[in-house]
């Protein structure tokens, strides 16, 4: 009976190295690569370093980025749909939230056979660039140029790629969805920097006196912005016929951005005929999704990217 007893437990211990191992491949699968191949654009020498962050113990992101990465998720082999994600965590431009806001999300994503990319975008700095306020866009403009290209590589639909932002990385990506007709970096090969959609969540809009975030302006833009900045990165007054189909959530209680943010987006985009989405709650405050699992509150996201054709289920 010993021995019995003994074999059995052995089978269950090499069971569960395999999982361990299978997990293991599985997350080396995924790669983080650096975002340019060449110089980085806007770039200054510095002596700055990156530093990460720990809450209660545990990975929460970065602070004082200088070195942008892109780090892919990919589903499956044979599980994917074409469609993809540039993801931009949030932090007011001072940190980047990447765990909660990126990689937690990165897996929701391919979980349901959509490729994810989370952008670890440069923090503005005037130690690190010439010009801070374009910085953070140069970043996601490169990001969906990337995707774009190696599009095949990856597994994804060229005309299937969307960026996604949390707070002030909502800002970033809605401005990539705005601004993408002017292009902030080396583009010889003029590939479209349109996302082809948009999901903002609790998201700095406006960087207006009566709506910004003003740690976020205050990092991006300077102390004292022009009023000419203020309007060119206030994503509402940018909005055009073409902007891209977008998805918004955000709370009315949210102490931190404030809801009208996404209530002149959402506007915006109506009086210009772009197809959007917007969920309101009453309760939450900022960062209200962080607290839920990522399957309940995103399940609205892929529910709206069926209905446009983004996420077609295979047969």
């Amino acid at each position: 009976m010993d021995s019995i007893c003994i074999f059995i437990g052995m089978k269950r211990s090499l069971l569960f190295l395999a999982v361990l191992i299978v997990g293991s491949l599985e997350l080396a699968a995924q790669k983080i690569i650096p975002l340019y191949d060449k110089a980085i654009p806007n770039s200054i020498p510095y002596n700055m370093k990156e530093t990460t962050l720990y809450w209660e113990g545990k990975f929460g992101g970065y602070q004082s980025i200088s070195y942008p990465t892109l780090e892919i998720y990919l589903p499956a082999k044979g599980k994917g749909n074409g469609a993809a994600v540039v993801i931009c965590p949030g932090g007011g431009y001072g940190m980047s939230s990447y765990q909660k806001e990126g990689i937690n999300i990165a897996k929701t994503f391919i979980s349901h056979g959509v490729a994810a990319f989370i952008l670890k975008y440069r923090l503005p700095s005037d130690s690190i660039m010439q010009d801070k306020s374009i910085g953070p866009l140069q970043d996601a403009q490169q990001a969906v140029k990337l995707v774009r290209q190696r599009a095949a590589e990856w597994g994804v639909d060229t005309h299937k790629i969307g960026i996604m932002g949390f707070s002030a990385g909502g800002h970033l990506a809605s401005t990539a969805g705005t601004h993408f007709d002017s292009s902030f970096i080396p583009n010889p090969e003029k590939t479209s920097l349109r996302p082809d959609f948009m999901i903002l969540v609790y998201a700095v809009i406006s960087l207006t006196d009566s709506l910004a975030h003003m740690g976020s302006r205050e990092n991006l833009l300077g102390d004292n912005p022009s009023p000419e900045k203020i309007k060119y990165f206030s994503s509402e007054l940018q909005v055009t016929d073409n902007t891209p189909p977008t998805w918004i959530t955000h709370t009315g209680d949210d102490r931190v951005v404030v809801v009208d943010n996404s209530i002149v987006f959402y506007k915006a985009l109506l009086h210009h005929h772009v197809p959007a989405e917007m969920h309101l709650y009453p309760k939450g405050d900022h960062g209200f999704v962080l607290s839920i699992p990522t399957e309940k509150w995103m399940g609205s996201i892929f529910e709206w990217m069926k209905s446009n054709g983004w996420l077609l289920t295979k047969k």
